[in-house]
């Protein structure tokens, strides 16, 4: 856990204490994935799984390790286990400003859906809303 805390206080203004992280490890609706490079964590993706829908909490790599596609790979990963899961659909918010991640998501099928006004608390950042409908109701 400290070194995905490691992970969090890296990428984010405002990021998850360790104790909330912590507590993610009781939640039974959330599920997280490691990225693990030679034994050493350098990302990772946490969601939680509501009926049939995931909500993404968390993407994060380390600034140290950006650029070798660790980013897609968690996301791919995420999105296949829900897939497993039975689940129909998948939402995140994304910083307006962060275009590679959005890119990302596009890739994995995410579209936007709306704007979060003044959604991140650090810079009162609108978020863009994305979903992925996985499979037809």
């Amino acid at each position: 856990m400290d070194e995905v805390h490691k992970v969090e206080l890296d990428c984010f203004a405002d990021p998850w204490s360790k104790k909330s992280l912590m507590d993610e490890l009781k939640n039974n609706l959330a599920r997280y994935l490691v990225a693990d490079l030679n034994g050493k964590i350098v990302g990772y993706i946490g969601i939680w799984l509501i009926v049939d829908e995931g909500h993404i909490t968390n993407v994060a790599v380390h600034s140290d390790y950006r650029g070798q596609r660790i980013g897609d790979r968690l996301v791919h990963e995420m999105v296949e286990l829900c897939k497993k899961e039975g689940i129909f659909s998948m939402t995140l918010e994304v910083r307006k400003s962060n275009t590679v991640a959005q890119n990302l998501y596009r890739k994995y099928g995410f579209k936007m859906a709306g704007i979060r006004k003044e959604y991140y608390n650090d810079n009162k950042e609108d978020a863009i809303i994305m979903w992925n409908q996985l499979k037809e109701f």
